[in-house]
């Protein structure tokens, strides 16, 4: 087992397909807006303690991003930065900035719905999650309700090709 991280074997009661659906409609409330669809919800035992979605063209910020927005209130909701006893899970594979904050505010576990293959980092262009030279590591569950996720992202991008 990787140290500071929860044992996967162990979370298995949680229903991570229930969370997920939670950050699915995070990602419609950014799709709403015009933003690319990203989702994120961040679970601590059984409640959502932090929620983003993109709003990255809204706030003129490129650091807006769904899962950055819900670290942000979860350290916010717990008074604390160290999210050691949550689970965050979110629509697309993290990017590198997301990932790294992701490791510096020690979440335990990442769930994640479809791979990034232009920037994803947690194991599809590397695995910063799990760098061994960082002194955190998190436990990576992929593929959660992965085509749901994926048209998502496809159905918002087809439909800006459009116009």
């Amino acid at each position: 087992m990787i140290p500071n991280s929860i044992d996967p074997l162990t979370v298995d009661n949680h229903n991570h397909e229930h969370w997920m659906r939670e950050a699915i409609a995070e990602a419609r409330k950014a799709e709403e807006l015009g933003e690319v669809p990203i989702g994120a919800v961040i679970v601590r035992g059984d409640e959502i303690i932090g929620r983003g979605y993109n709003l990255r063209e809204t706030t003129y910020d490129g650091t807006a991003h769904a899962e950055m927005v819900a670290i942000r209130e979860a350290s916010q909701h717990l008074g604390a930065w160290r999210l050691l006893d949550c689970r965050l899970y979110v629509t697309l594979e993290p990017c590198p900035m997301c990932a790294g904050a992701i490791v510096q505010s020690r979440v335990p576990q990442l769930i994640y719905g479809t791979g990034d293959p232009k920037a994803g980092c947690a194991g599809t262009l590397m695995n910063l999650l799990q760098e061994p030279r960082f002194n955190h590591r998190t436990t990576v569950i992929d593929g959660v309700l992965q085509e749901e996720c994926a048209s998502l992202l496809t159905q918002f991008f087809r439909r800006l090709r459009g116009k």
